[in-house]
């Protein structure tokens, strides 16, 4: 008899449970329909594309639902959930939880340098002026590890979400991800921008509730020690507060410059920039996700905390820690489901369900808009009408959304693919990104040179989530040995203590500016001919062939919609682009990476 009502009371809290997310799901997508609906013919009248539409939301994108939107982009389920694990995990602790403050200067940081010049020059992606100055080539080796980055955060999220779910709720895995993405998706390719932003909103806010509403039952159990005193004193593990060796102080400076400026060159985040109706805008947009990343991120550090300060002998839990079952990475939703009401951990896990679809969208939307315009309609087929371009995004769309689905279930190590490829996108991307908006006298030789050194000292670091052996010890290295917990594993790696990955951004900056200048002397002062100049990076620039696919003007601070092709060979959704513009860049008259151009 006692059994049964066991049982039954077990039901019943997984079919309210199961209730909630159908009820929270249904909601988003009713949300993200409505927005496609409101905002059906927004930013077409004026002239836009419908793809450019799609993308960047008719550049309208007005300040309450912009910063809901950024900040959501951020906000997501690694955030909160890695946010909680770092102030978990016995010997980190809320020293390093990075995320948070990495997070909100890569916002500042952004806002004070990139959000101007990218917004006030009329860039529809990322990417755009990388084709600009470098060419469709080089656009296309810079795409991989932008999409790699995309793709494998989506995958991540969704497989933390479908983890999280398991355990609250006790329904499948693959179930759970497959369903929360196929409703992300779902609302991503109907309204594109509009939908993802006005469901941000939504979804910020389930977040923010479900979390403060859980903190007060969590802190108040009986089984919670009170967390002022166990942030100083070790009572269950040592202290949540954490502390920074200074044997450690170069891995935490590395880890944190690859959050504070590896955050910058997403394209989730630049569509938000580009979708605002000014550059002001735009920088004030950053300014106010920078805030809400903190605000929102306080929530996780408490549950952290009670994690930290919890007897989880006296729970339903167990009485083996879940630091000693290798599911730190779950903590937050165990302190959800096992310290709160049933009630109240169903309203949190809305708020993690929101979190992971909020970034899932948004990364499946910027991958699906750097193939369609950056790859599809810029190096493929510049005569693609407006029409093509949108059924490209939304095939895009499904297949990368797809794409994250799968590797969520079937890539056992997905969060170290990720890693990885974040890594890439800090070494690589950003510092070619500097290079275009703010270095003068770069070129594609150049460019080429920065990609494949920052390549070369990141992977020759080794990744230990991948299990990849390092082929460069750098100054420091340590061998190290993890046991796993529940299998009794002893695995052995390669512990990087020297900063090497902004090491490898920086020698990626120097390489650029130094081979581009290097070409560029070879190629004027007559040691290599013309001939050799296979990329049309220098010579040809000058050429009176390439001068004549452009109509030039006499302003020096040139804007995209002055340049348009003379011939009738290019589509009209491409009249206002910057098609065969690396003629313009002659001595940096007026070229992107020319200083200070867009004041």
């Amino acid at each position: 008899m006692y059994m049964c009502v066991q049982v039954c009371v077990k039901m019943a809290i997984h079919v309210e449970g199961l209730l909630a997310i159908i009820i929270f799901y249904l909601l988003i997508l009713m949300v993200g329909i409505w927005a496609a609906w409101k905002n059906k013919r927004s930013g077409i009248s004026d002239g836009s594309s419908r793809s450019e539409s799609i993308m960047v939301g008719g550049r309208d994108i007005g300040l309450f639902v912009g910063g809901f939107t950024m900040t959501a982009t951020w906000v997501g389920g690694g955030y909160i959930n890695g946010t909680a694990e770092s102030v978990y995990v016995p010997g980190s602790g809320l020293a390093w939880a990075q995320a948070p403050f990495g997070y909100a200067l890569s916002l500042v940081v952004g806002g004070l340098f990139f959000a101007k010049p990218m917004r006030s020059r009329g860039y529809v992606t990322m990417l755009d002026p990388f084709q600009q100055l470098y060419g469709k080539r080089m656009g296309g080796l810079l795409f991989i590890p932008a999409l790699l980055g995309e793709l494998f955060w989506s995958a991540a999220i969704l497989s933390a979400l479908g983890a999280t779910l398991s355990v609250i709720v006790d329904i499948n895995i693959s179930v759970s991800v497959v369903v929360s993405a196929l409703i992300a998706v779902f609302y991503t390719l109907v309204g594109g921008l509009y939908s993802v932003a006005y469901t941000d909103v939504v979804q910020l806010f389930c977040i923010f509730l479900g979390l403060w509403m859980s903190v007060p039952f969590a802190l108040s159990n009986p089984a919670v020690s009170d967390i002022s005193v166990t942030a100083v004193n070790a009572v269950f593990q040592t202290p949540w507060l954490g502390e920074i060796h200074p044997s450690d102080g170069w891995m935490w400076a590395d880890n944190f410059c690859l959050l504070m400026l590896g955050g910058i060159p997403w394209q989730v985040y630049f569509q938000r920039v580009l979708s605002a109706s000014s550059a002001t805008y735009a920088q004030v947009l950053s300014f106010l996700a920078a805030f809400g990343c903190l605000v929102m991120a306080v929530p996780s550090v408490l549950i952290g905390a009670i994690g930290a300060s919890t007897d989880w002998n006296q729970t339903s839990y167990g009485p083996i820690p879940p630091v000693e079952k290798d599911e730190s990475d779950m903590i937050l939703p165990i302190v959800l489901q096992h310290l709160c009401p049933s009630f109240i951990s169903f309203f949190g896990l809305g708020a993690v369900s929101a979190a992971v679809m909020s970034s899932a969208d948004s990364s499946i939307l910027s991958a699906s808009s750097m193939f369609a315009r950056n790859i599809y309609q810029l190096a493929f087929r510049q005569s693609a009408s407006d029409r093509e371009i949108v059924w490209v995004m939304r095939i895009t769309i499904f297949v990368f959304g797809g794409l994250a689905t799968a590797m969520a279930l079937l890539t056992g190590s997905v969060y170290g693919l990720w890693y990885l490829s974040s890594d890439l996108v800090y070494i690589i991307i950003f510092p070619q990104l500097l290079c275009v908006l703010f270095v003068k006298g770069t070129n594609t030789y150049g460019s080429i040179a920065g990609y494949l050194f920052g390549l070369l000292l990141r992977i020759g670091g080794g990744e230990p989530y991948l299990r990849l052996p390092p082929f460069i010890y750098y100054p420091g290295w340590q061998s190290r040995e993890k046991v796993h917990h529940l299998t009794k594993e002893v695995e052995h790696y390669v512990e990087q203590r020297f900063p090497y990955k902004t090491v490898s951004m920086l020698a990626s900056l120097l390489s650029n500016a130094a081979f581009s200048h290097l070409a560029k002397y070879l190629f004027e002062s007559g040691a290599l001919s013309p001939k050799y100049d296979f990329l049309d990076a220098v010579v040809s620039k000058h050429s009176r062939k390439t001068m004549d696919k452009t109509t030039l003007v006499a302003n020096d601070n040139i804007n995209l919609s002055e340049l348009a092709p003379v011939g009738a060979r290019h589509g009209s959704s491409l009249a206002g682009t910057f098609i065969n513009t690396e003629a313009l860049t002659d001595e940096g008259d007026i070229s992107p990476a020319s200083n200070n151009e867009y004041e």
